[in-house]
């Protein structure tokens, strides 16, 4: 019974629609401090896609990191529970969503992923996944850029007050009527079609660099102290 409930259609699109409106809320009702936009919109405004990264801990405000008016963009989620209703929710808050089995291979996924940017849509992913390590990258976004030859761009948000959900990287959820700070940040470093595994790994590695550092830039505009799950 406990699983015929949990994956009822009705109740997680419910569930979804319920989360989308509340983090809409909190947008609306947040005064946010916005830098690093103009430079994405440009880019974006010549027609080219990007590729969209950020810590799976700073999700929630995801839709509003993204300028769904200049150009399309599509995210990531895995078709296990907590990554369809993630997908839900992005979705109903205007996100197109690809789903990825689980068990599927990094080949097809890529694949996949390519075919969304020949065809103009930017790429969104939490670069630690659905299940961790916390703030650890996958090399899929860096593999991505450099197939695709689009560039990576950094995201984060930070409310000055949130709630820690009790995830496996202490989800922040937002909480309405506060500051808070949105991001964006190019990732500054060449992408060479040819790399050892060492070069990935080091690329990787500034990756992870890149993303905390835009996460504490959010932080201390948004008046929090930076804090690792």
């Amino acid at each position: 019974m406990r699983k015929r409930i949990a994956d009822s259609e009705w109740l997680n699109n419910a569930v979804a629609g319920l989360l989308a409106r509340y983090v809409a809320f909190c947008h609306w009702t947040t005064r946010w401090d916005r830098d690093g936009f103009d430079e994405l919109r440009s880019h974006l405004q010549s027609g080219e896609p990007a590729v969209m990264c950020l810590w799976h801990q700073r999700l929630l405000m995801a839709p509003y990191l993204f300028d769904l008016e200049t150009a399309p963009i599509c995210t990531l989620n895995s078709t296990a529970r907590a990554g369809r209703m993630g997908g839900r929710i992005v979705e109903k808050l205007g996100f197109e969503v690809e789903a990825m089995d689980p068990g599927a291979t990094s080949v097809a996924v890529t694949r996949s992923v390519l075919k969304r940017i020949a065809n103009g849509y930017s790429v969104g992913m939490t670069t630690d996944g659905s299940h961790g390590p916390p703030r650890i990258s996958k090399t899929h976004p860096i593999l991505w850029a450099r197939a695709s030859g689009k560039p990576i761009f950094t995201v984060a948000y930070a409310s000055r007050r949130v709630l820690k959900l009790p995830t496996w990287d202490k989800m922040h959820l937002p909480l309405p009527f506060t500051s808070g700070a949105l991001l964006v940040r190019r990732f500054d470093h060449d992408i060479p079609r040819k790399m050892s595994g060492d070069a990935l790994e080091a690329l990787r590695n500034e990756l992870d660099i890149a993303l905390d550092a835009v996460t504490d830039a959010a932080d201390r505009r948004a008046g929090r102290k930076s804090e690792r799950p």
